[in-house]
């Protein structure tokens, strides 16, 4: 059999130690955060039924869930006339039943409805595991990559919605960004736009196309918005309400002009006017000058979402958002559980990584785990090094032997190879005294030291 070069599919990574610690040191200041907020953490399997997942992103996102074959012979129970059709989407529900998740929110609304009645309301959880998208790959957009979401089911509140700018704000500041911006917007205003131009039933074909404003350019937006059934009327009407400038007070007391006759635009004004009251309530209106910018051309290409919608970026790397979500009030509805609000937001971890990396903000940190290597002399002082070695562990000291009686030049190789800031040295003459000789591998400083002040050393290690 000839040997197959060994590849990665397209649009995932390895991780090596050194950024599994990046990683991590992600993850946790974001777990800090959300429970700090009152948040718990669950976890969902990675793949769900297709039919949990399908029809809830909108059309473009259904085109990137990943399907999975079912197993055995998937193609014995298609039909043969679809098999010759070649008509892949008709296909699909024949040969496939599950799918990788999509997002970490659809299978949360599932989660909640499974177990309603072992919640207590309103029901605040976070979630940090990986999803899947079959997009084109491109810096800083993966087909496998995490999510770090915050949602709570069951609270009408805004109050959630100005946390989360809060969240938001805490978070980012703690990983070290100082300069990026928390983009908000609101479903209820777009349908209010819909309204106004007198085709509601157009409101999807509007937000995904003004959705791509960033990628596409205004003169993107009007031709696809031309191609979805708007009129070049509708454009003028656009255009302005598009390219709306000012302050957030300004850019809200304009949309009230504009949707003076939609009951749904003005509610959906009202509430981000609500939002902002709890910011201030909080006393921090600063960030509504600094890092919080309406922007009507936010439409969250899904869905599902009814409410206040978020997006922020991150102005300090070229990046796309870093973070986003929003108020969904009908999620579950769909899996049969009516009248039960939510809302939550997103952070983009892999997108996150890419930009502290970009400006070397992660704490500069050891990757190894180990704290001191222990040298292995030699087979005769074994039994004495093991049960030192376990007496450092017993007291939370991270501590390895090195398997074997080597070269003392490859073993202190090794050491600088992992990163590991102590070697202890354990000859005869160690052994008969009971002062070991400890070398800092950064400085090169070499010391004796009894047992009981080695492990204090290495117990307050920094």
């Amino acid at each position: 059999m000839a040997n197959i070069k060994p590849s990665l599919a397209k649009g995932t990574r390895d991780f090596s130690p050194l950024e599994m610690e990046k990683r991590n040191h992600i993850f946790n200041t974001l777990k800090t955060v959300f429970k700090k907020f009152g948040y718990n953490e669950i976890q969902t399997p990675s793949f769900e039924n297709l039919s949990t997942l399908t029809g809830k992103y909108g059309e473009e996102g259904d085109k990137l869930i990943f399907k999975i074959l079912n197993s055995g012979d998937y193609l014995a129970k298609a039909p043969a006339e679809l098999l010759e059709s070649s008509s892949a989407n008709k296909l699909i529900p024949h040969i496939s039943e599950k799918a990788l998740r999509y997002d970490l929110t659809v299978p949360f609304a599932r989660y909640v409805v499974m177990h309603q009645h072992a919640l207590t309301l309103p029901f605040k959880r976070f979630q940090i595991q990986p999803v899947w998208r079959a997009d084109r790959p491109q810096r800083g957009r993966y087909r496998e990559f995490y999510q770090c979401d915050v949602d709570v089911v069951g609270s009408p509140s805004l109050l959630n919605e100005a946390e989360f700018i809060l969240i938001y704000n805490e978070a980012l500041a703690a990983l070290g960004l100082t300069d990026f911006t928390i983009k908000i917007n609101n479903r209820k205003i777009l349908t209010g736009i819909a309204e106004v131009l007198g085709k509601p039933e157009l409101i999807v074909d509007m937000t995904v196309a003004i959705d791509k404003l960033d990628k596409i350019g205004l003169d993107g937006v009007n031709k696809e918005l031309l191609e979805r059934g708007f009129s070049e009327e509708d454009l003028e009407t656009l255009r302005p309400i598009i390219l709306l400038a000012g302050s957030n007070l300004q850019k809200l007391d304009s949309l009230k002009q504009v949707l003076a006759s939609s009951t749904t635009g003005l509610a959906g004004i009202q509430e981000i006017e609500e939002v902002f009251a709890y910011i201030e309530a909080f006393g921090a209106s600063s960030l509504l000058d600094k890092i919080v910018e309406v922007d009507i051309t936010l439409a969250r290409g899904l869905n599902y979402y009814t409410g206040c919608i978020f997006e922020v970026k991150t102005n300090e790397v070229a990046m796309g958002s870093i973070g986003g979500g929003g108020r969904y009030d009908d999620l579950t509805g769909m899996f049969g559980l009516k009248d039960l609000t939510g809302v939550g937001v997103s952070f983009g971890a892999d997108r996150i990584y890419d930009v502290l990396e970009e400006l070397s903000l992660f704490p500069s940190s050891s990757a190894a785990s180990t704290q001191v290597l222990l040298i292995n002399f030699d087979k005769a002082l074994e039994s004495y090094t093991l049960r030192l070695l376990a007496d450092l562990r017993k007291v939370g000291i991270a501590a390895e032997l090195y398997p074997a009686a080597v070269k003392l030049k490859k073993q202190m190789s090794y050491a600088d190879d992992k990163k590991i800031p102590y070697v202890l040295l354990i000859g005869d003459e160690e052994v008969n005294s009971g002062e070991l000789s400890l070398k800092n591998m950064l400085t090169g400083e070499q010391r004796k030291l009894g047992i009981s002040a080695l492990q204090e050393l290495l117990q307050n290690k920094d």
